[in-house]
């Protein structure tokens, strides 16, 4: 392995690293630059940062890099691995654990019907009585309505997972153990009246296998009434707030505990609310740092008449006094501000428009030589894309940066955008409505958007239901969602009735009048 060159640009720090590996012949280079610290030995990185800040400049570069491994890794890389793996230990085991529990509940349920039928012919064959065609149309019965059971029961909870809850389900849970004690009672009746006296009434038998099925029925439909129809008439509204921006929406739930409220929730948020932007969040913060940056408190007394927790204290005062007197000015500058902003924006808005048809019309000039040339030379709406996407990513990329959106749109995921627009023939404003206004967060790539886990804050138990004033917190890595609940008040109406004769009247017209 061969030493890192170093060069210096000014503040600035090129390094290049060439591994050769004389196996495989595989050569990375790795780019980053930095400001030079003299006690700090420089490294070369290959971390998430440097990563972004390369791909912040596709607008204004077309430089390609070659030869590099897919195999790399930095530390980051491998400590979020880790991290990850030794999360979903625990939620993989969970899982396994309660599909195995479901399985061998169902096998035992579908079985004890069947077992009851068998075991006579087994165990005493010679003392049974025939029942003949009786015995037959209730065999028919049983077939049908196991097969019933067993489609209603894999439609209803083998379904796939959702989402890891961090309690269990109560109503899931009691439906368990009713399966399980219902099926425990008629074993021990089936083995204390029916086997210990080896019964020779073959019809009785079957008539008591057939009651076990009917009842598994009836206790399914119960499981439709609390699992599905229990929740679909709204209950609560509720309030879900954004902590960083603010963004707010509000639901109908119904009768739900917290942690499947929460569940509901985020489900909605995935679709409803647009995607997180902390870079939005900065200007607000830069701008109140500058207003206190140019604030100094002075000690006029010296620096040995006061304790280090007064002269802080003091301090403290003094500044929020000052930028309470400079609040009358900032007004104004935050005013000019805004409508800079959105002069910049309309103008750089209208860039990009102008860009987009002039592409879009382009691409139509080529479609109708296309057509002219024989199907083996007709250009791919990838390679169309790759080709007119250069016209429009300065003016592109000028717009996402002014509108900070530029981390959201890699040039990958535009250049896919572009050819599924022009695959289906769409226009360009249907192209750049991606763009221009903020979408939900299921339009952006996973990257950008995907918690690995939400935690759930609430001071009442996540297994009680939902109640009035009722509040909890979804807690990310980013942000938190505060969530409020309301119960929808009890509606009372009245009914008046109005006697259809009350609104006719007589119009009489003078003779006088003039016509």
């Amino acid at each position: 392995m061969q030493s890192p060159t170093v060069f210096e640009l000014g503040d600035e720090v090129l390094q290049v690293l060439e591994v050769c590996e004389p196996v495989e012949e595989i050569k990375e280079v790795i780019v980053t630059t930095g400001e030079v610290n003299p006690k700090t030995p420089t490294v070369a990185s290959s971390g998430p940062s440097t990563k972004s800040n390369q791909d912040d400049n596709w607008g204004e570069t077309t430089t390609a890099i070659t030869g590099t491994s897919e195999h790399s890794l930095s530390q980051e890389d491998i400590v979020r691995i880790t991290k990850d793996l030794e999360d979903s230990v625990g939620l993989d085991c969970r899982r396994y654990f309660t599909l195995t529990l479901a399985v061998i509940l169902g096998l035992l349920v579908f079985l004890t019907p069947l077992a009851f039928l068998v075991l006579p012919h087994l165990l005493w064959p010679e003392k049974l009585q025939s029942c003949g065609m009786a015995c037959e149309g209730l065999f028919i019965s049983v077939a049908f309505k196991l097969l019933i059971l067993l489609l209603a029961v894999w439609a209803l909870f083998f379904r796939p997972t959702r989402a890891s809850l961090p309690r269990v389900l109560i109503f899931r849970a009691l439906l368990a153990v009713l399966v399980l004690l219902f099926v425990g009672s008629y074993w021990l009746f089936y083995g204390v009246r029916i086997l210990d006296t080896q019964d020779e009434n073959y019809q009785g038998i079957v008539q008591y296998a057939v009651s076990l099925v009917d009842a598994l029925l009836f206790i399914h439909y119960l499981a439709v009434i609390l699992l599905e129809l229990r929740q679909l008439q709204p209950g609560f509204s509720v309030c879900v707030t954004r902590s960083t921006d603010g963004e707010t929406r509000h639901y109908n739930l119904g009768q739900l505990s917290i942690q499947r409220a929460a569940l509901a929730i985020l489900e909605h948020y995935y679709c409803d609310f647009p995607v997180h932007n902390p870079a939005l969040l900065s200007a607000s913060k830069s701008r109140a740092a500058k207003h206190l940056a140019g604030l100094k408190v002075y000690n006029v007394d010296g620096p040995g008449n006061n304790a280090a927790a007064g002269m802080a204290h003091s301090q403290s005062r003094a500044m929020i006094a000052a930028a309470a007197r400079r609040r009358d000015s900032s007004h104004n500058e935050l005013y000019y501000e805004e409508a800079e902003h959105e002069r910049r924006v309309r103008k750089r808005r209208a860039r990009l428009v102008v860009a987009v048809e002039e592409a879009f019309t382009h691409i139509k000039r080529m479609q109708e030589e296309e057509q002219k040339k024989t199907p083996g030379d007709v250009m791919d709406p990838r390679e169309a894309a790759q080709a007119i996407f250069p016209s429009m990513a300065r003016a592109l990329q000028k717009y996402l940066r002014t509108t900070k959106q530029q981390h959201c749109h890699s040039m990958e995921s535009i250049q896919q955008h572009l050819a599924f627009c022009i695959t289906n023939n769409m226009t360009p404003k249907a192209f750049l409505e991606s763009y221009l206004k903020p979408g939900p967060t299921l339009q952006y790539s996973r990257n950008h958007w995907l918690s690995r886990q939400w935690t759930l804050i609430s001071e009442a138990s996540v297994t009680s239901g939902l109640k009035d004033a009722t509040v909890f917190l979804l807690k990310c890595v980013d942000f938190n969602l505060v969530v409020t609940a309301k119960k929808i008040p009890y509606i009372q109406m009245s009914e008046e009735y109005i006697d259809p004769k009350s609104h006719k009247f007589v119009l009489r017209l003078q003779s006088e009048t003039s016509v």
